[in-house]
């Protein structure tokens, strides 16, 4: 078994080896929101749906995906369900308790724990799990294709990329699944996972015939996705400090292209641009953070270490706003919706800020569960799952 220890940003808890756990020491308390907050801008909420108990306490940022009108969502007690993305009705639902693990092996073994997932392309959905499972099902009404086998969690969700089924492992290595029937085709390894990083991947991004993901040890990788092979790396941050705590550089967020520029991450590391083709740096700010980016027009957002969202320009990375005001309430990463930066919180409130210069404009709350998993724009709706499985869906206009 791998000893690792997993950062877990809502109690910022370290787990060491997933069992041996000590609460981090003077953890500060959310900020308060302003009780005399008067919105800017008006919110919808269009409709809202549940999906099994969600990620519950295992610590993983489970989102949906939407695609041609239908919204899949997954959770870790084995339910995987499709709405209709504009009304919310359920269209199938699926558990892996009722079917066995869709009609393989005991049906008496413990629910699939979905945690990487779901993804779908054409009319394949995916979906990895905590032990180590990969599952094709038809995405017109959730029946089996295949599964496949690995050595380790699968925990970001995977992409199917033509004939191909990409997947990251919790264990550092990349795998190319053949998208007809799950068999193995490539395995990328990236060597020695560092003992400490933060619970989750950030999710693997393929364009252009290229897998791009970051490293649990601060790296931008790129590999080709035809057999795995390494085309460059770039470093986001750089492991250093005194303590293994400090030394922590997971890029935990997926990596981020617009045009031919790559953007992203890493905990107590930098936001980095890189030209895609070459893997060469063309700026890099210092930036701590464990979610992932968003980018409209002439400007990148992110949310640090601290839960306070920053605003930089695309074409340098200066900064040209910071928002505190949301410091310490966990948030996701950011979305853009319209002219507003979307994130969800630790206490299932939904936040929407002014992109030009980040005052806040609107709020709404999901639940009084954490929402972990950055929100799903789609459209002019925005989507958002949180750790209990309810899905909220949310339409927003200027009054």
């Amino acid at each position: 078994m791998i000893k690792r220890a997993m950062l877990v940003s809502l109690v910022s808890l370290l787990t060491l080896a997933g069992c041996h756990s000590f609460k981090k020491e003077n953890v500060q308390p959310p900020t308060p929101l302003a009780k005399d907050f008067t919105p800017t801008a008006q919110v919808t909420r269009l409709w809202r749906a549940k999906v099994g108990d969600g990620a519950g306490d295992s610590g993983v940022r489970l989102r949906p995906t939407v695609v041609d009108g239908v919204l899949y969502a997954d959770s870790t007690d084995g339910k995987l369900a499709a709405f209709d993305a504009t009304s919310g009705k359920t269209l199938w639902s699926k558990s892996s308790r009722t079917h066995g693990w869709f009609g393989w092996g005991d049906k008496k073994r413990k629910d699939a724990a979905y945690a990487g997932g779901p993804a779908v392309g054409g009319d394949l959905l995916v979906v990895g799990t905590l032990d180590g499972h990969v599952y094709g099902v038809d995405a017109k009404d959730g029946s089996p294709r295949w599964e496949a086998e690995l050595d380790t969690q699968v925990l970001a969700a995977p992409v199917v990329a033509g004939s191909q089924v990409i997947v990251r492992g919790s264990n550092g290595k990349i795998y190319s699944l053949d998208a007809a029937n799950g068999e193995r085709q490539w395995v990328y390894d990236q060597g020695n996972v560092p003992l400490l990083s933060v619970r989750g991947n950030g999710g693997l991004l393929v364009a252009n015939g290229v897998v791009f993901f970051g490293s649990d040890d601060g790296l931008l990788v790129a590999l080709r996705q035809d057999n795995g092979s390494k085309l460059w790396e770039q470093r986001l941050a750089s492991g250093e400090g005194r303590t293994e705590i400090d030394r922590l550089s997971d890029a935990d967020g997926t990596i981020l292209l617009d045009g031919s520029t790559l953007y992203g991450t890493a905990y107590h590391g930098n936001v980095v641009a890189v030209d895609g083709p070459s893997g060469r740096p063309m700026w890099s700010h210092p930036f701590s953070s464990y979610t992932s980016l968003a980018v409209k027009d002439n400007t990148i957002f992110g949310v640090d270490d601290q839960s306070r969202v920053w605003a930089f320009d695309r074409s340098g990375g200066a900064d040209m706003w910071k928002n505190d005001s949301l410091r310490y309430r966990w948030l996701t990463g950011p979305a853009v919706q319209g002219n507003y930066v979307v994130v969800g919180d630790a206490e299932g409130y939904v936040h929407w800020l002014q992109t030009g210069d980040g005052a806040l404009a609107a709020r709404e709350r999901l639940s009084k569960e954490a929402i972990r998993a950055q929100p799903l724009v789609v459209g002019d709706v925005v989507y958002v799952q949180d750790v209990k499985g309810r899905i909220g869906a949310y339409r927003l206009s200027s009054p």
